[in-house]
Order: C-alpha cells, then sequence, then structure tokens
C-alpha cells in the first residue's frame, strides 16, 4: 500500500537531518538509545515513532535549530495521527433485517397449519364491549377543571403523542414466542454502528497525542531585527592551525593558504584537531534602533573518544602576532562556559594586552560586532554549538548558531601522530614537537 502523505514528508525530514549529520544508523542509534534498524524505519517511513522526544534528540544531536524543530514537530503530529488512522479497527456494518418468515425454533415442532375457519356466531373480539363504558364520555366523578380556575381543553389542540410525548398507551398484541431476538440484536448492532461512527469522526486527545507546538515565550515569527554570519575555518593569526585526517601523509595534499581552508579541509574530510576558531559576525538592521546582545552559550550534543586520525598542523610556528580579544570555551568541562579573555599584541616591541569585553554589547547597521569563540579540547570528538541571547524593541529571543546547520566539531590529538610540511621536499615529515600536540 501506498504510505499517507505526512508519513512521507515526516520521514524526508528525518532523512535530511541523518544525511547531514553523517553518521551511520549505528552511531546514531546508540546515541538515541534506539536499534539502528528502528532508526532506518524512521527515515524509510515504514514506521512512525509513537513520541516525538525521540526524533527532537535526532534533531539536537544533528545541529537542527528552533525553526527546524518545530517543522519536523509539526511534520511528527500529522504523520502520528495518519498513524492512529491506518491502526483503528474499521466499524462493523449493522446486520441487515430480513422480512422473511421467522423459522421454527424448534424443528421437531410440526409447521402450523391454515387453522379452522372462523365461527360466524363467535363475537368479534374487536367489537367493543357494549357493557364496558364509553372511554370518550366524561366521567361524572371527575372535578370541572374550569371550577378550580382552569382552561378547558383544547380539542384544537394537536395530540402531544405526535409531539413525543408520553400519551396513554394503547393494548399491544402478545408477540409470538422467540420474535424479539434478531430485533434486539439488530437494533444494538444499529446502536454500534452509530457510536462507532459518532467516535471515528470526533477522535479524542488521548495522554500520548502532542498538544499543538506553541510558540516559545520571546520567541516571534517576524524577522531578526539582525543580520549574523560566522567564519568556522579561522587560522590562529591566519597561518596556524591543527586538522585531524584519517589518511596516511601521502594522501593528503599540501596545505592550503587560510582563504582555501575550508575546501581543502572538506576534500579530506578534516576534523578541527584540539582547537576549533568560530568568528560569529553580528550586525543590526537599524542605524538607529540598537539591538542589544547579552550573553552566549555553549551547548556540547556530543562526547566521544578523540579521533584515532593523524594531525596535520598547516604551519611550523606564527611567530609573534596580534591575538585579539575572544571567548574562551574548555569543551573538557561538564559546563563548557564562554569565558571573555585578554587579547595579545606581540607584533611590536612590546607585548600590548587587549583587554576584553563582556557582554552586553549593542550592535546597529552601522555599528557591527564580531565575536571570536576559541572552543579547545583535549579529551574528546565534541559536537557543539552556540546560543546567542538578544533583546531589541521589546523583543526577546534567542539564536542558535551552527556550523551551516550541522554542530561544530573538535577533537584532542593528544599521542596522535602529527606531520608538518616540508615545502623544500613537497611531503609531510613528522612533527619533532608531536609531543606538545593536544
Amino acid at each position: 500500500m501506498p504510505k499517507d502523505a505526512a508519513v512521507e514528508e515526516f520521514a524526508r525530514l528525518v532523512r535530511a537531518l541523518k544525511a547531514r549529520d553523517g553518521r551511520s544508523y549505528e552511531a546514531l542509534g546508540r546515541r538515541l538509545s534506539v536499534s539502528a534498524s528502528t532508526l532506518h524505519r524512521y527515515c524509510s517511513g515504514a514506521t512512525v515513532p509513537e513520541e516525538f522526544a525521540v526524533v527532537d534528540r535526532l534533531a539536537l544531536l544533528c545541529g537542527a535549530d528552533e525553526e527546524e524543530r518545530r517543522a519536523l514537530e509539526a511534520a511528527w503530529t500529522e504523520a502520528d495521527r495518519a498513524r492512529r488512522r491506518a491502526a483503528a479497527p474499521a466499524p462493523t456494518p449493522a446486520p441487515a433485517v430480513s422480512a422473511a418468515p421467522e423459522p421454527n425454533p424448534d424443528p421437531s415442532a410440526p409447521e402450523p397449519g391454515p387453522g379452522p375457519a372462523p365461527d360466524p356466531t363467535a363475537p368479534d373480539p374487536s367489537a367493543p364491549d357494549p357493557s364496558a363504558p364509553d372511554p370518550s364520555a366524561p366521567d361524572p366523578t371527575a372535578p370541572d377543571p374550569t371550577a378550580a380556575g382552569l382552561s378547558a381543553p383544547d380539542p384544537t389542540a394537536p395530540d402531544p403523542s405526535a409531539a413525543g410525548l408520553s400519551a396513554p398507551e394503547a393494548p399491544r398484541a402478545r408477540p409470538r414466542r422467540g420474535a424479539p431476538a434478531p430485533l434486539v440484536a439488530a437494533a444494538v448492532a444499529l446502536v454500534v454502528f452509530a457510536l462507532a461512527a459518532a467516535l471515528l469522526g470526533h477522535p479524542t486527545r488521548t495522554a500520548s497525542a502532542p498538544a499543538p507546538a506553541s510558540t516559545a515565550p520571546g520567541r516571534t515569527a517576524a524577522p531578526l531585527p539582525f543580520t549574523w554570519s560566522i567564519g568556522s575555518q579561522m587560522w590562529e593569526g591566519g597561518c596556524g592551525h591543527t586538522y585531524l585526517v584519517d589518511r596516511a601523509p601521502r594522501a593528503v595534499a599540501p596545505p592550503p593558504v587560510a582563504a582555501d581552508s575550508g575546501a581543502w579541509a572538506g576534500t579530506h574530510g578534516a576534523v578541527h584537531g584540539g582547537e576549533a576558531l568560530v568568528r560569529i559576525t553580528v550586525q543590526g538592521r537599524s542605524p538607529s534602533d540598537a539591538v542589544v546582545l547579552h550573553a552566549l552559550h555553549v551547548r556540547v550534543v556530543d562526547r566521544a573518544a578523540p579521533l584515532p586520525w593523524n594531525a596535520y598542523r598547516m604551519d611550523n610556528g606564527c611567530g609573534g602576532a596580534v591575538t585579539p580579544r575572544h571567548f574562551a570555551v574548555d569543551l573538557d568541562r561538564p559546563r563548557p562556559l564562554a569565558r571573555p579573555v585578554d587579547g595579545l599584541d606581540a607584533s611590536g616591541a612590546e607585548v600590548r594586552k587587549i583587554p576584553a569585553v563582556s557582554f552586553p554589547y549593542k550592535v546597529t547597521s552601522s555599528d557591527p560586532e564580531e565575536l571570536l569563540v576559541s572552543a579547545r579540547t583535549a579529551g574528546c570528538d565534541c559536537r557543539w554549538y552556540l546560543e546567542l541571547e538578544w533583546s531589541a524593541g521589546g523583543r526577546t529571543g534567542t539564536v542558535r548558531i551552527t556550523d551551516g546547520g550541522k554542530p561544530f566539531r573538535t577533537s584532542g590529538t593528544r599521542g596522535r601522530p602529527a606531520y608538518v610540511h616540508d615545502s623544500a621536499e613537497g611531503r609531510w615529515i613528522t612533527d619533532s614537537d608531536s609531543g606538545q600536540t593536544g
């Protein structure tokens, strides 16, 4: 049978998350506490999870932002409804009431015959008894309603029995033995059918059904009052950086210039080694209405053992340079914080300190701000993202900062074989300071 369109749309979004993350079904399943086959069924649309929580954890693990998570929850809600409709039992149709004569309940009893001919001298049972009182005649013992101030019954008034009101019941004929059974069964079936149709037509929300997604406090659908962009392949001083690559030295191209680092890293599947530098540029949309940046939070979504890859250094020492003020993040801490750190200017004759600046910041269209984040680790392969709190014109919110929709990734390099490039020989050689990596 073809899948429901809502289920297909939900499965498409889950597949996109999985493809964007790049990890296998087994690796993601271990992080989500589900089997690889179960996650594969979610991606193929063969199964819709009963709870949104597991899908939300997958979205966080793959770096989905708030808007993507709301769209994913809405798609899951529709797919879950389709799953419930498909799982609901179909109503049983009521049996048709046949007008055929009722069979004889006792098969050994003889079939009833035509019976004796009526006696012309016998009284007609349907004729009224002349000795019985006339029911239409007034009762001489009944009180006169006009004497008590009541109005006499109107002979032109409608029959109350026609309006569904109670009226004196007429004498009933004695039913034959066994006649009510099929009629009662048919009536019960009709009532059950009507109740089932009413319930299917007006489903009620159960405890497992999700409530409609609501807009979180402080979040609106209006455009952000500022723009932001990132640089995720930054090198210290424009020359110093380390990448982890799962290749032998002979299969690794020479180090690029810093401007081409993104393409080089993508071609080699490289991961930031020991430290990742992220530059965030924030600019307001109005020259007069300022946006206030209140805080920068670090969220680690996954921790694993450091990658067992080779470390390739993009330089062999940068020498003196300007180290701008930045926010330092220790990813090895249980709850990493973005701490403002002083910068150093070592390009002149003496080292000059550049004082750190803490939040809050103000930005406009003519006064942007750059935030440089240095995230370090020695003991994990960490996937992480940032959250930037802001306010402007009575509005508040939080923006998730990711690497093109995916978490940033940084892995420790301690103990890994380290290489530097010898430009004279045109090859990678072992770094004599490899014991200092990490």
